[in-house]
């Protein structure tokens, strides 16, 4: 028996399948959106809190703070969060530019209406 050699290689095949994993990926990408308040998160290292149920409280370039993307004042969020459990994660998403006493004030806010899981939200360096 005689076997024939490969003249060729086929790639159709491979090019379906990496145009499906490219749908999948850009699909799925949009639903990955990070809130809708635009903050421009700090760098830190690569170490991410797991997702739970939070509460996200964000800060603004402008120093504007934000909670369920609605502005309220320093006052104002008092009042919102008073009512929580407090044993819901506190997520606080501060813009690199704005003034650290800014978020100092909304963190102490929320230390002292005894939350106790309070992260900050940054970007990989990566």
């Amino acid at each position: 028996m005689d076997e024939k050699e490969f003249d060729y290689l086929n790639v159709i095949p491979l090019v379906d399948i990496m145009l499906v994993l490219l749908t999948i990926v850009l699909t799925t990408s949009t639903f990955i959106a990070s809130g809708v308040i635009p903050v421009d998160l700090p760098k830190a290292g690569d170490k991410s809190v797991e997702s739970m149920e939070s509460q996200i409280i964000e800060i603004d370039r402008n120093g504007q703070v934000h909670i369920n993307a609605t502005a309220v004042s320093l006052l104002d969020l008092g009042i919102a969060i008073r009512g929580l459990d407090r044993s819901v994660a506190v997520m606080i998403r501060a813009d690199r530019a704005i003034a650290l006493q800014s978020f100092v004030d909304v963190l102490d806010l929320v230390k002292t209406l005894g939350f106790t899981k309070v992260h900050l939200q940054t970007e990989s360096r990566l």
